[in-house]
């Protein structure tokens, strides 16, 4: 029985000593140098999320500059045309309205914005919003129509675009190109300034000059054609803009106020499609 007892006294004397141990350091002596490990369990640092919350404030700035934002998007056009007219006849002969249809969702627009500001007016709910950019415009044909640069001697307005009747020729790609330089101004209504992702809308219009105009084919027989000049589209573009902003995500469009053509043709283009800004993916990062 006095065994019994001094075995049990013993178990719970080292039960004892090494739960008391866990919450102090170990103490090791070798050769004279004495190494001490702590217990203490290693606290996790709490995880980082890309995105701070959606409800996250902030405090609005008078000026606002944001740098190389990018649309992605879609062009088109609204076809006006009269097509029994001397006009269009003069332009394109024999042209009707399946001349110019073109490939929906491969007639693509991307404008790169190279400064954008945003100036407060009222209590940053109402703010005026202008910019510089390049605005690059693609119209994908479904039909073998080319565009014929004028020579720079001829001062008369001979036929620009005919439809191509080439025995055997198949065509794998067909695009107008053309690209503006853009200058944007627009008043912007930020209906929750204080929120790092606000809800805005923005409205105005914009003006672009064309700096080049290419019609550019791929053939079965010609390979890879680009032909360069005005194919007299209007050196200048004026259309009404919007966007729409929704946290991180922004949609934009554009109407033209007339034809993209000085004359022949009456193409009013439009473009829409979703905007990329760096500071939403960079400058909202949590740190």
């Amino acid at each position: 029985m006095k065994t019994k007892r001094t075995l049990l006294l013993t178990f719970m004397m080292v039960w004892a000593a090494v739960a008391g141990a866990q919450d102090k350091p170990d103490t090791l002596v070798i050769n004279g140098i004495t190494i001490i490990r702590d217990n203490k369990p290693v606290e996790q640092e709490p995880k980082k999320s890309f995105f701070k919350s959606i409800h996250t404030r902030r405090k609005p700035k008078s000026i606002v500059t944001e740098w190389g934002m990018v649309d992605i998007g879609m062009s088109n056009f609204v076809d006006g045309t009269q097509y029994g007219e001397d006009a269009a006849a003069a332009y394109a002969p024999g042209s009707n309205e399946q001349w110019f249809a073109t490939k929906a969702f491969k007639s693509r627009n991307i404008n790169i914005w190279l400064v954008t500001q945003r100036y407060n007016l009222v209590r940053h709910f109402v703010n005026l919003q202008y910019g510089l950019g390049l605005e690059l415009n693609n119209y994908r044909f479904k039909n073998p129509v080319r565009f014929n640069p004028r020579p720079p001697t001829d001062i008369s307005n001979p036929p620009v675009a005919s439809m191509d009747a080439t025995p055997g020729r198949e065509y794998r790609k067909n695009k107008l190109a053309a690209d503006y330089i853009t200058v944007p101004l627009m008043l912007n209504f930020n209906l929750t300034p204080d929120r790092l992702y606000p809800f805005e809308i923005s409205a105005g219009v914009s003006v672009g000059y064309l700096y080049a105009a290419r019609n550019k084919t791929i053939t079965s027989d010609e390979g890879k054609q680009k032909a360069k000049g005005d194919f007299d589209l209007d050196p200048w573009k004026l259309s009404y803009v919007g966007d729409l902003t929704l946290g991180v995500v922004t949609l934009y469009g554009s109407y033209a106020f007339r034809s993209m053509y000085s004359r022949g043709l009456d193409h009013t283009p439009y473009n829409f499609g979703i905007r990329l800004r760096p500071a939403d993916f960079f400058g909202k990062i949590q740190n």
